[in-house]
């Protein structure tokens, strides 16, 4: 395996990803909170190979604890799901957690493909936005984020979508299945932005989550 000098780092990216951020280099801390165990040192290009397998059928019980990268520390694996149908409360109840011992903390769905996006933003142990534009049937909660209400303004629709028509929810269905990496990258680094240039500090760790029998955990 690699040495730490050597774990230069690069983008964690699959077809689906799923991921949780949270602004401290406490990586211990982290993983505390969200119950994981049995960790080991992995380098970010072992982690994109694991994530790839992941997300693809296996091994959905693990997860990768990113070393500090610019002030964060980043949870990437499905089990990170906010928009899942068994693992969305979970989520959402391991980020306000996290959020009220680091200030703040997402959680966050891409797909590549146009499969479509999730974030969830919590702040202060509190909830801030949930959003689900996917085929889930989650509840939007919260107010639309500043950036939401900057691409609705830019394509001339409500702010409030509970206002809008079915033909401006069809026009932000198609925008919105795009928009977790830009969401996501305006709270900091993402597992998609990480490069060589990415300020480092600590290893990267393979990390069980707490129970692979249970999702609902």
């Amino acid at each position: 395996m690699r040495t730490e000098q050597e774990d230069r780092p690069e983008p964690v990216w699959s077809c689906w990803n799923y991921w949780i951020a949270v602004p401290t280099g406490d990586q211990a801390g982290v993983m505390e909170t969200l119950g994981l165990t049995e960790s080991r040192p992995m380098t970010f290009a072992q982690a994109r190979e694991m994530i790839d397998t992941a997300v693809h059928g296996g091994l959905d019980h693990q997860v990768y604890v990113s070393p500090e990268v610019d002030g964060c520390t980043l949870v990437i694996g499905p089990w990170c799901d906010p928009c899942d149908d068994e693992r969305h409360e979970g989520v959402l109840r391991s980020c306000l957690a996290l959020s009220a011992r680091y200030a703040r903390c997402q959680a966050y769905y891409f797909g590549e493909q146009g499969d479509g996006s999730a974030w969830l933003v919590a702040e202060h142990g509190s909830l801030v936005r949930r959003y689900a534009a996917t085929d889930d049937d989650l509840p939007a909660l919260g107010d639309p984020l500043p950036r939401e209400r900057a691409r609705l303004l830019r394509l001339g629709l409500p702010a409030d979508l509970a206002t809008a028509s079915a033909e401006d929810l069809d026009e932000w269905a198609v925008e919105a299945v795009w928009l977790a990496p830009e969401i996501a990258a305006s709270y900091g680094v993402t597992p998609h932005t990480l490069t060589e240039d990415t300020v480092v500090r600590g290893t990267g760790k393979l990390a069980l989550t707490p129970d692979p029998t249970d999702h609902q955990n």
